[in-house]
């Protein structure tokens, strides 16, 4: 056996022990009173080791680049991100000895930079959001590393079968509700991967679970979507870190898609204030745009007569916007007047109520 292949077998062993120390991530009941006949839950990815959903992507892709041969001890592991995936491939990145570059939008909080130092990495900042693959491919040619490519390689990465993805681990938990066979997923789209698992795996096991995917206001998701145009761009990035891209990236899967909703700002980082306060602690702009997916479907639900569960993904926590989305000054100075978005989120969850129509859905 080759040195490289004994380096390659000892890492994922790494890995894959890393992996058994770690438990499985919660399943958080939110009630809803205006919704009598609907129970919701959260699954809570901010429990992971790097607090938050990625965690899963990153764990994955680096199994995936192991077992393809294009690892190297040594060698740089680059990746294109807006911090939340270079804050677990750092980690992974950390257990094998590797260097780790993360190539991240100048505007990406603070503190997600900082966690990227603390595993180890470097950020590479670009003030053009859209810039950020381009710079990855270059520095990972002239390092002679490895451009890791979440938003290629995210939805075939991912074992959507088994290994205790997420929708096997949704389902699992479920069992011993009252309704365990969820009617809704809802999740946001970041690289699309987490959406590709959901939609193949209720596909895989006969489900008849549906599947939303909520955008964020400044992304091409949904418009690609709705028209099939997967050449769609835009000149600027998502306001809402984590989820929105200004291209349809490679593992986006429309078609394992059941309906998808596009949120306005305003509206996604009310409803994670809302959320927070309901949680007792912060949670990040992107839990807030899955709760009004999931509130859509639930009024979806309502209107035709339906009574069932809904699993809506918590994908990190909130300190990470510390000084962003928490901060009421930034907020200000970003032009968002939260009060009246927040109180209409209430109006909703507690009474039924509509949402601002200024939502677009397509598909529900």
């Amino acid at each position: 056996m080759t040195d490289h292949r004994l380096w390659a077998r000892e890492a994922i062993r790494i890995i894959e022990a890393d992996f058994q120390r770690s438990a499985d991530t919660h399943l958080i009941p939110l009630p809803l009173p205006g919704f009598a006949d609907v129970d919701l839950y959260f699954k809570d990815e901010s429990s992971h080791p790097t607090g938050s959903l990625k965690h899963r992507l990153a764990r994955s892709l680096f199994l995936y680049a192991l077992c393809n041969g294009w690892l190297r001890p040594g060698a740089p592991v680059i990746e294109a991100s807006s911090g939340s995936t270079a804050i677990s491939e750092a980690y992974f990145a950390r257990l094998l000895g590797l260097p780790f570059i993360a190539v991240v939008p100048a505007s990406t909080s603070q503190e997600k930079i900082t966690q990227i130092a603390f595993y180890g990495g470097q950020s590479h900042l670009v003030d053009d959001p859209t810039q950020i693959y381009a710079e990855s491919e270059r520095l990972a040619r002239e390092s002679g590393g490895h451009f890791m490519d979440q938003f290629t390689y995210a939805e075939r990465a991912t074992d959507w079968r088994a290994n205790n993805n997420i929708a096997e681990s949704i389902y699992s938990q479920m069992r011993f509700e009252r309704h365990p066979e969820p009617s809704w997923l809802i999740s946001s789209p970041g690289t699309g991967g987490t959406t590709a698992t959901l939609g193949r795996y209720v596909r895989y096991r006969q489900h008849t679970t549906r599947v939303l995917c909520a955008d964020a206001e400044r992304s091409v998701f949904f418009d690609s979507y709705k028209s099939g145009d997967r050449s769609l761009q835009l000149d600027c990035g998502s306001r809402i870190e984590g989820i929105g891209r200004p291209r349809v990236e490679a593992s986006f899967l429309p078609h394992v898609i059941d309906a998808m909703v596009k949120v306005p700002d305003a509206l996604s980082l009310a409803a994670m204030h809302y959320l927070a306060k309901r949680l007792g602690r912060r949670v990040g702009g992107s839990s807030g745009t899955n709760l009004i997916g999931a509130l859509i479907a639930a009024r979806q639900m309502r209107t035709a007569g339906e009574a069932g569960s809904i699993v809506a993904i918590l994908c990190d926590g909130g300190d990470r916007y510390a000084t962003s989305y928490y901060d009421q000054d930034w907020l200000t100075k970003q032009g968002y007047q939260l009060q009246e978005v927040i109180e209409a989120v209430t109006a909703c969850v507690e009474r039924g109520e509509a949402l601002p129509e200024t939502i677009l859905c397509e598909g529900i």
